[in-house]
């Protein structure tokens, strides 16, 4: 029997409108109560009226969507525990003999449908046929593979009996959000000028390639970070600014290995610009190694992370792309341009490339001594030589 209260919710509930569901999980007119009746909707918007539930999701045994050999047809089928068997055999029996036809034709009544619920939502409304007291039966109707999988999944998944509470919840205002962020910029910035003066410091000439390569660099990943706010919803977070700070250590990287193997060659004697070619097909191995490592790295955190850790590992993974981008495209062919300099390809003691500074076995390799002409003595003395045989 439908009460008052019940039939003025049946009314009330529009099952058309979006936010039925909503009505259902928060409003307390609507709240599933085990022991009184609900109303609710199911996807195609019919409307439902259900009493206290018969079977409950963890009374269920392996149900699996099965396909029948007799007519070529997908089954939903399903098994009982002993509770959920004596309870199901009960209301089914009494529903088959209250309300079905008699023929076994048609159904006579809604009365006979039990509907399966999760989240207050009707998934499927089946009616009974017969009873079903043996502890199993099936679903029968036009199923799909799909279709039946899911009713399966629904059937299986949804009787996990778990319930969730909040351990921890924290609040950040607005201020101190923006606070944190400032305070992750500035530690970026001074990441940086600190590389910057150890690259001037260790490495003299060569630093402007270091400098011009990470502002590169933070150009790309500004740019590549706001087209992906505008066309992708990205929204960097705290842990993105964290990833963007650890890319200054990872270009940088890149940029040493690169350097070492050049000085390497020119230690061997090499002239700078054979230096710089030889120096790079060793280095450039080691760079691609170690970026992947930390795209790799990047993207299995991405995928097994959740929350925070997740935009860290977009934003390195981001930037270890770029790094590769800008060592390959800038880096080398800036380098390739300096060593074409008067400045570089002498050995400057300022260029970060003297040979004599760097301990090198033996002057550059491959150049030419120049012929001067004699000055003093040597200048007015003529040159002696030698008569031939007649």
């Amino acid at each position: 029997m439908v009460s008052k209260k019940t039939l003025a919710l049946f009314k009330k509930l529009n099952c058309k409108k979006s936010d039925w569901k909503t009505a259902i999980y928060h409003n307390q007119s609507y709240k599933y109560d085990n022991d009184s009746q609900i109303v609710s909707c199911d996807g195609s918007g019919v409307k439902y009226v259900l009493g206290a539930p018969i079977v409950k999701g963890t009374d269920l045994k392996s149900p699996s969507a099965q396909l029948q050999s007799t007519d070529n047809e997908w089954v939903v089928t399903f098994n009982l525990d002993s509770k959920g068997a004596k309870s199901f055999g009960t209301k089914t029996t009494q529903m088959y003999n209250s309300y079905y036809d008699a023929s076994g034709n048609t159904q006579t009544s809604v009365l006979d449908q039990f509907a399966i619920v999760l989240d207050g939502g009707v998934v499927s409304a089946p009616y009974v046929s017969q009873a079903i007291t043996g502890g199993s039966g099936e679903i029968s109707g036009n199923f799909t593979q799909k279709s039946a999988t899911d009713l399966a999944n629904v059937l299986k998944y949804g009787a996990l009996p778990l319930s969730f509470s909040s351990q921890t919840i924290q609040s950040v205002s607005a201020q101190l959000g923006a606070a944190q962020l400032d305070a992750g910029l500035i530690a970026a910035l001074i990441g940086f000028l600190l590389v910057i003066l150890y690259s001037f410091f260790y490495y003299r000439g060569l630093a402007l390639v270091s400098v011009f390569s990470l502002c590169t660099a933070a150009g790309i990943t500004y740019f590549s970070v706001v087209l992906l706010s505008r066309y992708q919803d990205f929204h960097l977070s705290l842990a993105g600014v964290a990833g963007l700070i650890v890319a200054i250590g990872i270009t940088a990287d890149s940029f040493v290995v690169f350097f070492e193997r050049l000085r390497d060659e020119v230690r061997e004697g090499r002239t700078l610009r054979a230096a710089v070619e030889r120096g790079w097909s060793r280095a450039r191995r080691t760079i691609l190694v170690s970026d992947t490592v930390s795209f790799l790295a990047a993207l299995l955190l991405y995928i097994f992370a959740i929350g925070d850790v997740k935009g860290f590992a977009y934003t390195l993974g981001l930037t270890t792309l770029i790094d590769i981008v800008v060592v390959f495209l800038f880096t080398k062919p800036m380098v390739t341009v300096l060593a074409r300099t008067k400045f570089f390809s002498s050995g400057r003691p300022m260029s970060g490339l003297d040979p004599a500074r760097l301990g090198a076995r033996s002057p550059w390799r491959g150049t030419r001594p120049a012929a001067k002409p004699a000055t003093g003595a040597a200048a007015t003395t003529p040159a002696r030589t030698t008569p031939k045989e007649a």
